[in-house]
């Protein structure tokens, strides 16, 4: 065991709830016990008390044909319906959203005011010809059409593809050709950091190589102009001028798909994961308000995430509208125009529950504990972490100067394919440790398992795994089934496998360690190495590339590549800058390398494979493994000196 993993898990400090906080929880002791004893049971009483249903499921479980499980499957509901309808009537003049701009212009937005902007847009598209189960593919900042747009499309029962709006052209066209999208929706550009992302200008080009999108819906933003294609482009205004505030929401099969969204794969190919309708919402409404304690009436709470992943989908969407919660929307970067533009929000509007990343939280330490210490952060009772492990001391740091030393920390660990939150403290319950993710939520069940899958004892590690179906997982990889067996199925038969290593304590905690395959975790987001290696290949100087992530203090890890040129190139600082540029113009700015080296040739075995494990014990400047089975073992210490003389980005 290393020395940074025995400190971790030798972490003694300990948090247990108040009793004040235990009196008001939704969560109340033995909750995990009473599901552990049917938790199908369990399932089953919350999808029929939480989810308005239009015919209530007489099966829970259908599980005759693993791993394609199917949850509630008689069932018929309608998610918009439950995020939005079933409020109006007592709740309509309720707060949905407050939202604030990145330039400072603000929006509220009634749960009566959302329901009639998305009957709007919804008959908007009913007008374009789209029917249920087409897919559109949406490309948006963070604005009130983007929620706007999804609560449309699931009001229709059509499968929307939200793409984050962070990512290029190619990435955006590329997710457009798998799912076969028939529209986008987008918008003229959005802001972040004071300047403007040029999504339609991205979309034009992403457009070039797409030619089954029949149209592009824009949403005036920034105003900076842009040019639309008649007969293909139409306005978002124009789209819903006229339209009727009624919609009637279709009737949906609880086993319909709700929305795709893609993530890294270490072949290279995004995997679009599906969703579906019964089983998703009853997972993110009952983890959101367990995890959140989250009180409708008096909540205000801020999931600082993207929309465009999943985060957003389940934890800004679907589970707080469905919760009837009141939420806060921000558009633009955290440190702009000042560093406490959080806090500066955070006091404003009164915010009681906060949900953000680690890698935030180590910016936050870094800019300074001056830029807290000016507002009022008093209102907020629970506060979470979310995307990847949080390091004890920036648990700790927020604990003491975002918590105020007395806010229960809900450090959450799941992913884009568990729909929903699967590990986590339940504020009031469980008492939480700097640094773990703490226990399965009630009605998950996790082990961690050694090379053969066999539970490691208390005290050991190797590698997570989910041992029972649950509501919200992911149904499959669209379009390709085999994969989604061969990717989370295969390893461990029988279990699900996400592809993390997990160590457990001896009170039974876990403890997560990050990725065992070949994806980065780069600021919370999945980065697959292939994706990185392909687009710098792309690159007519370059002939063969290897990415590795190495630690890194403020976002997790750091992207750093290893370069091999083509014999007509030089490798000078100009081309260094050019090959960053060169990755994020391909994958997205998330994607650009923080170091690239130059070398003349990569480590690698006799049988072809490039030994990235050296690369990344080079790039971590740990001592070298065995480079016996190399066929090139001198090429390492050229590539480590130069590696230690090389620039950062």
């Amino acid at each position: 065991m290393s020395q940074a993993l025995e400190n971790l898990l030798s972490e003694d400090r300990s948090f247990p709830p108040s009793e004040e906080f235990t009196a008001q929880a939704n969560a109340q002791p033995g909750i995990h016990d009473v599901a552990a004893l049917d938790y199908q049971a369990f399932w089953q009483k919350q999808a029929l008390e939480r989810i308005t249903w239009f015919s209530e499921p007489t099966e829970v479980l259908d599980d005759s044909n693993p791993p394609f499980y199917k949850w509630f499957k008689d069932g018929e509901l309608n998610i918009s319906y439950n995020c939005l309808d079933r409020h109006l009537a007592d709740h309509g003049d309720q707060v949905a959203y407050h939202w604030i701009g990145e330039p400072g212009d603000t929006r509220t937005l009634t749960y009566a005011d959302l329901a009639k902007e998305v009957n709007r847009f919804a008959n908007g598209l009913k007008s374009l010809g789209l029917e249920k189960g087409d897919r559109v593919a949406i490309y948006m900042g963070m604005v009130p059409e983007l929620p706007i747009a999804m609560l449309a499309c699931a009001r229709l029962g059509l499968v929307h593809s939200v793409v984050f709006g962070g990512f290029s052209s190619d990435a955006l066209s590329s997710r457009i050709l798998d799912a076969e999208a028939r529209i986008v929706i987008t918008q003229d550009g959005a802001w972040r950091g004071g300047n403007v992302v040029p999504l339609k200008e991205n979309t034009d080009v992403a457009l070039q190589s797409t030619p089954g999108i029949e149209h592009a819906i824009v949403v005036r933003r920034t105003d900076h102009g842009a040019d639309m294609a008649e007969g293909r482009d139409i306005w978002w205004d124009d789209l819903v001028e006229g339209q009727s505030d009624e919609c009637k929401a279709e009737v949906l099969n609880a086993e319909d798909p709700l929305y795709i969204l893609y993530t890294s794969g270490t072949t290279g190919k995004p995997k679009g994961i599906v969703h579906t309708q019964g089983g998703y919402l009853t997972g993110t409404t009952t983890t959101h308000s367990y995890v959140f304690d989250i009180k409708p009436d008096s909540d205000v709470y801020w999931c600082a995430a993207d929309i465009g992943w999943v985060t957003g989908h389940s934890y800004i969407v679907y589970g707080p509208l469905a919760n009837r919660t009141t939420g806060v929307m921000y558009e633009g970067a955290p440190n702009y125009p000042e560093l406490d533009r959080l806090w500066q929000i955070l006091d404003e509007y009164g915010v009681t529950v906060f949900y953000t990343a680690p890698t935030a939280i180590r910016a936050f330490m870094k800019w300074g504990d001056e830029h807290v210490d000016k507002h009022d952060l008093s209102t907020l009772r629970v506060i979470g972490t979310v995307g990847e492990p949080i390091n004890p001391e920036a648990w700790m740091w927020y604990h003491e100067h975002i918590g105020h030393g007395t806010c229960p920390i809900v450090d959450t660990w799941w992913q884009t394919e568990t729909g929903g939150i699967m590990i986590s403290p339940l504020p009031g319950v469980v008492a939480t440790k700097p640094g773990s993710a703490t226990v399965p939520f009630p009605g998950i069940s996790a082990d961690v398992v050694d090379e053969d899958g066999n539970s490691v004892p208390l005290g050991g590690g190797g590698f997570l795994t989910i041992t029972q179906p649950w509501p919200s997982m992911a149904r499959t990889i669209y379009g390709d089934d085999q994969r989604y067996v061969d990717t989370y199925w295969s390893r461990f038969p029988g279990r699900y496998f996400p592809g993390d290593g997990c160590k457990r304590d001896e009170d039974g905690y876990f403890w997560l360690l990050g990725r065992v395959d070949d994806i980065m975790l780069v600021s919370g987001h999945n980065i697959a190495t292939t994706e990185v290696e392909s687009a710098l290949v792309s690159h007519p100087a370059v002939a063969e590339a290897a990415v590795v992530g190495r630690k890194d203090e403020l976002t997790g890890q750091a992207i750093a590549a290893f370069v091999t040129l083509r014999s007509t190139a030089s490798g000078d600082d100009s081309l260094l800058e050019e090959l960053r540029d060169h990755v994020a113009s391909t994958l997205g700015p998330i994607a650009k390398p923080r170091s690239i080296v130059f070398t003349d040739d990569l480590p690698k075995t006799r049988s072809g494979k490039i030994m990235r494990r050296l690369l990344q014990d080079i790039s971590e400047d740990r001592k070298l493994g065995d480079v016996t089975t190399l066929a090139n073992a001198d090429i390492v210490a050229e590539i480590a000196n130069k590696a230690a003389s090389s620039t950062e980005d």
